[in-house]
C-alpha cells in the first residue's frame, strides 16, 4: 500500500524546508524588483547601466553560490552523520576562497570600474552611470563573501529558518534604502543608480553584523574567521575535488549569461532595457523551483549521509515530480505578470515590443531552468557528483548557446528577438543528456569519510 503524499516524510520535510527558502528567494527578487521599478522613474538610462553593471554582482552571486552549495554537499552529508567538527572545518575551507573572489571583484570595482562596464556597452552614459554604481559596490561584495558562505552552511543543517530571518533583515532594509537614496527621502541626497549601490552596500554590512551576533548565541555553527586556518589535509582535499567542479560549474553558467548580455547590449539600449524587466519577471517566476532544488537537495544530502541510498534514490524521483509541478507554476506566473509589466513599465515602443515577446518565451523557459537546476544543482550535488553539471553547462553554454548568440547578433545579423530566442534554446539542449544521467544513478554516493581527525591534524 502507497503512502500519501500527506503521510510521506520527505513531502513533509521538504514542504518545511521549501517555504523559508522561497521566502528568501522571493525576498532577493523583491530588492532587484525595487531597483527597477525607482529607478523606471530616474530614467531609462539608469535602468540599463544598473542592469549591465549588475552582472558582476550576478557573476560573484554565482561564485558564492558554488562555494555554498559545494560546502551543502559536505555539510549536508556530514549532517546526517552527525559530525560537526567537520562541517565547522568545511567552512573555514570555503570561507578561504570566497574571501579571495570578494577580494578580487571589490578591487576591481573599487579601481576599474570603467573598464568593467566597457566589457558590457559602448555607450559613454551607461559607462559613467554604472561606473560610479560599481564603486560603491565594492564595499558589499566583501560582506557578501562572509555571509553566504555561513548562510549556506546553517541551511545544510536545517536551520533554515535564521538564514530566512537575516535575509528578511537585509533585504527589506535594502528596499527601504533604496528609496532614500534613489529619492532622496528624509533630507538625503537624490542619487540616482549610485543610491542602489550605497543601500545594497549598507544592508550587506547590517546583514554581516547580524551573522556576528546570531553566530555568538549558536551552540552548533559559529561564524569564527579562526576557522580560516585551521587545517585538514582530507576535508581540503575533498572540498576541492568535490566544491571546485560546483564552483566552475556556475562560474561558466553565469559568465555566460554575462555574455548574453554582452551580446543584448550591442544590440542597442531598446533590448537592454527590456531586459531588465524580464529578468526581474524571470526571478519571481523560478523562486519556487529554486527552493525546491535548494531545499531537495540538502535533504537527498542528509539521506545520504546517514547511508540511506536507496531511499535517496526514491526520494529523488519525488523530488522530481514537484519540480516539474513548481516550473509549470512558475510559467503560469511570468505569463500572469506580462500584462502588468507592460501596462508599468515606462520604455519606448520598441523597448516595449521585445519586452513582450521576451517574457513570452519566457513563460516556457523557467521550465528548462527548473528541472536542470533541480538536477545538476540539487540532486547530482547531494550525492556528491559536481562533475557532470560541470562539463555539461560548458559544452551546452560555451560550445551551443554563447557561439550560436554571437553568431546570430554578429555574423547573420538578426533581429533582436530571433537572437533572444535563439539564446533561450539553451536549457532545453541539455535536457537528453541530463535526464540520461539522472536515470542511470552513476550521480549517487556517500561522500563523508571516517577518522578525519587523527593526532596530525589536529
Amino acid at each position: 500500500m502507497k503512502t500519501s503524499w500527506k503521510n510521506d516524510p520527505f513531502y513533509n520535510r521538504i514542504f518545511r524546508l521549501v517555504l523559508p527558502i522561497v521566502i528568501q528567494n522571493l525576498l532577493s527578487a523583491a530588492v532587484s524588483s525595487a531597483d527597477v521599478i525607482m529607478l523606471n522613474y530616474v530614467g531609462q538610462s539608469s535602468i540599463s547601466a544598473v542592469s549591465l553593471a549588475s552582472q558582476y554582482a550576478n557573476v560573484l552571486f554565482m561564485v558564492f553560490y558554488g562555494l555554498g552549495t559545494g560546502a551543502t554537499m559536505l555539510c549536508a552529508q556530514y549532517y546526517g552523520k552527525k559530525d560537526m567538527r567537520a562541517i565547522q572545518v568545511i567552512e573555514g575551507i570555503a570561507l578561504r576562497f570566497s574571501l579571495g573572489f570578494s577580494l578580487f571583484f571589490a578591487g576591481l570595482a573599487l579601481l576599474a570600474p570603467e573598464n568593467m562596464m566597457h566589457i558590457f556597452t559602448n555607450d559613454s552614459e551607461l559607462i559613467s552611470i554604472g561606473a560610479s554604481y560599481l564603486r560603491f559596490m565594492s564595499v558589499s561584495y566583501l560582506c557578501w563573501g562572509i555571509t553566504e558562505v555561513y548562510l549556506a552552511v546553517l541551511r545544510s543543517i536545517g536551520k533554515v529558518m535564521i538564514s530566512t530571518a537575516l535575509n528578511l533583515l537585509a533585504f527589506s532594509l535594502n528596499i527601504l534604502l533604496n528609496a532614500v537614496f534613489i529619492f532622496g527621502l528624509f533630507g538625503a541626497p537624490k542619487l540616482g543608480a549610485q543610491g542602489v549601490a550605497i543601500a545594497t552596500s549598507l544592508s550587506r554590512l547590517v546583514e554581516l553584523a547580524a551573522c556576528f551576533a546570531v553566530s555568538f548565541r549558536s551552540r552548533e555553527i559559529k561564524l569564527d574567521l579562526r576557522a580560516l586556518f585551521i587545517r585538514n589535509r582530507i576535508l581540503f582535499s575533498d572540498f576541492v575535488r568535490l566544491s571546485l567542479p560546483a564552483l566552475g560549474n556556475d562560474i561558466a553558467w553565469s559568465v555566460a549569461f554575462s555574455v548574453y548580455s554582452v551580446i543584448i547590449g550591442h544590440l542597442g539600449t531598446d533590448a537592454v532595457a527590456a531586459n531588465s524587466f524580464v529578468i526581474v519577471v524571470r526571478n519571481f517566476g523560478t523562486i519556487l523551483c529554486f527552493g525546491m532544488a535548494s531545499a531537495g537537495g540538502i535533504l537527498l544530502g542528509n539521506v545520504i549521509g546517514e547511508n540511506k541510498l536507496e531511499e535517496a534514490r526514491t526520494d529523488a524521483g519525488k523530488l522530481m515530480k514537484l519540480t516539474v509541478i513548481t516550473g509549470a507554476i512558475g510559467g503560469i506566473i511570468v505569463l500572469c505578470a506580462t500584462p502588468l509589466v507592460l501596462r508599468y513599465a515606462h520604455l519606448t515602443d520598441q523597448a516595449m515590443h521585445y519586452l513582450k515577446y521576451m517574457l513570452l518565451i519566457n513563460t516556457y523557459y523557467v521550465m528548462g531552468a527548473a528541472v536542470n537546476t533541480t538536477l545538476i544543482a540539487g540532486v547530482f550535488r547531494a550525492g556528491g557528483d559536481s562533475r557532470f553539471g560541470f562539463v555539461c553547462d560548458i559544452i551546452d553554454m560555451w560550445c551551443y548557446a554563447v557561439p550560436l548568440g554571437l553568431l546570430a547578433a554578429f555574423v547573420l545579423k538578426l533581429p533582436v528577438m530571433w537572437v533572444y530566442f535563439l539564446l533561450c534554446t539553451d536549457e532545453f539542449a541539455k535536457w537528453p543528456w541530463v535526464i540520461r544521467h539522472y536515470r542511470s544513478g552513476r550521480w549517487l554516493s556517500n561522500i563523508t569519510r571516517e577518522n578525519l581527525f587523527e593526532p596530525a591534524d589536529k
